[in-house]
This record gives C-alpha cells, sequence and structure tokens, in this order.
C-alpha cells in the first residue's frame, strides 16, 4: 500500500507519496546544513552583539516595524514574556526601541534602532554575498525551478513572500 500526502500550495492540489516526501525532506535537510553556514558565516562579524536568538527577533522587527510584543512573539512562536525579555535586551543595547501608541497609550511599539537596522542589513548583505556564490555554482535552466520551489516552501513555513521581503529592504 502506497501511501500519499496531498496539500495544497498556491492555489495548486500536490499529493506527494510517502517515499517522495521522506526524500524531499533528506534533500531538505541537506540545503539547510549549508543554509545554516552561509548563516552561521554571515553572523560571524556580529556575534559580539548579538546572539541568534537576538538576531532573528532584529529580523522579525525589520519584517514587522513598529509592532507589539505580542506580535513578536507570535512570530518567533515563543510566549510573550520571553518576546519581553529579548526586546529588553535589545532595547537596554540599543538595537531596538519602544515607542508609545498615540492613539492607545496603553500600548506600545516596538522597532529597530538605526543600529538594529545596519546589523540586520549588514548580515543579509553577507548572506546574500555568500549565497549568490552557491546560485552561481548551479545551472542557470534550474533557476526558475528553484525559485517556485523555494517560494513554496518559505509560504508553508510563514516566511514573507519575495516579493515582501524585497519591500521589507530583504
Amino acid at each position: 500500500m502506497v501511501h500519499v500526502k496531498c496539500g495544497a500550495s498556491k492555489g495548486m492540489m500536490i499529493c506527494m507519496s510517502r517515499g517522495k516526501s521522506d526524500e524531499l525532506v533528506t534533500s531538505l535537510l541537506t540545503a539547510s546544513r549549508a543554509l545554516v553556514g552561509v548563516s552561521a558565516a554571515s553572523l560571524a562579524s556580529v556575534e559580539q552583539q548579538v546572539t541568534l536568538v537576538q538576531f532573528r527577533t532584529l529580523v522579525v522587527l525589520a519584517q514587522q516595524p513598529h509592532t507589539t510584543v505580542g506580535a513578536v512573539a507570535a512570530r518567533l512562536g515563543v510566549n510573550p514574556s520571553s518576546a519581553q525579555r529579548q526586546i529588553d535586551r535589545l532595547v537596554s543595547q540599543g538595537l531596538a526601541v519602544r515607542e508609545e501608541n498615540p492613539t492607545d497609550r496603553r500600548e506600545v511599539a516596538v522597532t529597530l534602532s538605526t543600529t538594529g537596522q545596519r546589523i540586520v542589513e549588514d548580515v543579509t548583505r553577507a548572506r546574500r554575498k555568500a549565497l549568490t556564490g552557491i546560485v552561481r555554482a548551479l545551472p542557470a535552466d534550474q533557476y526558475q525551478s528553484l525559485i517556485t520551489a523555494l517560494d513554496a516552501f518559505a509560504a508553508a513555513a510563514g516566511e514573507p513572500s519575495a516579493n515582501e521581503a524585497a519591500r521589507l529592504g530583504w
């Protein structure tokens, strides 16, 4: 008996046998090792300033400027008190700022400081350079299928689309 799993992606129904699903997961694990290496190398220049968890919080703040602690917690998949502690550390380091909502004084928004934005931009620039080198080693005729597959993967993971990321400066 063949087990088949179906799911929707970008309005299309996709069905995959368990064997193909396992093969895809194995390929993703292999690719993720390369991506983790690129990520780790890109963070080397800021490792004295921020931890990996703090950087991820900075990325969320870059994607969602003027956001609440609750929204940051939801995006990171942590409880609000954990997000609050991360934001407290970032504020104390001058990497994020709290702003009172002028229409609702009970609500406090969090956004990146100029220094926090610079860190995100510097790390992203380093990642882009490393990834460009890897992409140039790929056959150009595979680009479109990779773009489609990676866009679907990012959407399934809840990441912003490439167009949205570009709008945000990613």
